[in-house]
């Protein structure tokens, strides 16, 4: 097993999982199998009570898992399904460290952060990375990005714990990465100073990088390489430029420009292998339609709904179409703000501020076939919308709302639920689909799994009522329903599941691609 680890310096917020998901893609392409680990310093036990607006999205993993938007991107770059195993944080290696200790594990012995935190942290990064297989064969490396800045208090057992496991591992097993802001002057100058500093706290903690990655703007000129290398002891050609890109998934391919795949295959003993470019040529396809997309949010960060933004850009390079969204906040807009977009989604959430807004937004696209693809709490208002409007039951709502005609209710095993981590329905699921729906021409298959993140369902006591009057349940998961769709030409879909939490450039979501190539069919502007 080979060991590539990640770590950032000088601010957070640089990429270091957009770099660290551009490396395992470059050895991807190249034949090796690769994993990935997502450190988190906080001292939650996962993402999932965190709230979006401030953190971003809550990806979930197929085991159920609630983990940072990262572990979303190492699955989209990668094409791999990870488990909640490769999401390390704070919260889980204390808790556990804590249980042991309770149990009388340690046998009477002082419990202190090292060496019983830091062999927690150790065992749990070997046990994701050989653990990990793909069709009976085992990773060949496995990246891990330790999470927070180096010199955060947070970070220091994992610094700690890397350190320990750079002194325990062949030199050709690990090699470390470190990703550092490089920012210009007015006068367009590369300055290098923060990236001193930041390898100089790196090395306070026992840590030398292999390669520094500088987040910049505009190429790092030879000189400034030069400069870097000087005074932070690498050589040239490992110190990496990783400019700002028009398309993250562009990355990898910047990085094979700037020589990453030798340094890195150098440092791991990799030998030379030559590169699929299947990927690159993939993600640079010539578009040759546009369509714009409102998306109808309540919480006004982009990256709540980096799954949905990737779903929809995946869709696009397949159809050769390029998305543009347009942000709609579900608490200000008026009808006249859909004049000029070709489709409507309406994404998941919790609460019920905005709600009548997204509500509205459903009915616009209802009465003006106008295509719609509603998504976990977005399918929950398609059904409200449909019973207040055409079933005519004005007070209908959810018992997430509060009260009223309950047409979607809380799961039953949600209903004494006390601790809210870990407990709603998470994870893959098995559904099954109605022949000859639109759903099931969209997967080509009867039977699908796909994610879930959700604690209300469609209140049973109304399922026959509301498919009478013409909204059809296509999809089904036992009692529960999945899907549900209009019978007509324009594209109004909704579904339970996220389906952009297994959306890949490889393989596109197929709601999303039908909802992509309803919009360019209907195109209105």
């Amino acid at each position: 097993m080979k060991y590539i680890f990640v770590t950032g310096g000088v601010m957070s917020g640089l990429g270091k999982g957009i770099t660290t998901a551009s490396i395992g893609r470059i050895l991807k392409n190249r034949g090796f199998l690769v994993t990935a680990v997502k450190i988190d310093p906080y001292l939650n036990i996962d993402a999932g009570t965190m709230n979006p607006a401030q953190h971003g999205e809550v990806f979930v993993l197929k085991d159920g898992g609630e983990v940072d938007l990262d572990l979303g991107n190492y699955e989209r770059f990668l094409d791999i399904n990870l488990t909640s195993k490769h999401s390390i944080t704070t919260g889980k290696i204390y808790r556990a460290v804590i249980e042991k200790e309770r149990h009388g594990d340690y046998l009477g012995g002082t419990v202190q952060i090292i060496p019983h935190i830091t062999d927690e942290i150790k065992r749990r990064i070997k046990d994701a990375a050989e653990s990990y297989t793909e069709n009976g064969r085992k990773a060949d490396v496995c990246l891990v990005e330790v999470g927070g800045t180096v010199g955060d208090i947070e970070s220091m057992p994992f610094l700690e714990a890397v350190r320990q496991l750079v002194g325990e591992l062949p030199k050709s097993d690990i090699a470390l990465v470190h990703v550092t802001l490089v920012p210009e002057d007015n006068m367009g100058d590369h300055k290098t100073k923060p990236t001193q500093h930041s390898v100089k706290a790196l090395r306070e903690s026992g840590l030398h990088p292999d390669v520094i990655v500088g987040r910049c703007i505009t190429v790092m000129s030879p000189s400034t390489k030069r400069k870097i290398s000087d005074f932070c002891d690498v050589p040239s050609r490992a110190v990496i430029t990783a400019a700002t890109a028009k398309d993250t998934y562009e990355v990898p391919i910047e990085m094979e420009k700037e020589g990453m795949a030798s340094v890195i295959m150098d440092l791991l003993g990799l030998g030379e292998r030559s590169a699929n470019n299947d990927w690159y040529r993939m993600v640079t396809v010539e578009y040759t339609n546009r369509i714009t997309v409102a998306v109808v949010t309540k919480y006004g960060v982009e990256d709540v709904y980096i799954s949905i933004k990737e779903a929809l850009k995946h869709a696009g390079r397949k159809l050769s179409t390029e998305v543009i969204i347009k942000w709609i906040d579900a608490e200000n807009f008026t009808d006249a703000d859909f004049a000029d977009v070709d489709g409507i989604i309406i994404p998941g959430g919790f609460g019920p501020r905005g709600i009548e807004g997204k509500i509205n937004a459903i009915r616009y696209a209802r009465e003006n076939n106008v295509p719609l693809l509603g998504l976990c709490l977005g399918f929950q208002l398609v059904v409200i919308e449909y019973c207040r409007n055409v079933l005519g039951w004005k007070d209908s709502t959810s018992e997430e709302m509060g009260p009223g005609k309950h047409v979607i209710a809380i799961l039953p095993e949600q209903e004494n639920v006390t601790n809210l981590g870990g407990t709603m329905r998470l994870g893959d699921c098995e559904i099954d689909l109605k022949k000859g729906t639109r759903i099931e021409k969209l997967y080509g298959a009867t039977k699908i799994v796909e994610r879930h993140r959700h604690r209300y369902e469609v209140n049973p006591a109304y399922i026959a009522e509301i498919e009478k009057a013409g909204l059809v349940f296509s999809g089904s998961s036992g009692t529960r329903m999945e899907v549900g769709e209009l019978n007509r030409d324009s594209f109004f879909l909704a579904t339970q599941f996220h389906p952009e939490y297994k959306s890949t450039p490889s393989h596109p979501s197929p709601p999303y691609l039908g909802f992509v190539e309803a919009c360019a069919k209907s195109k209105r502007v």
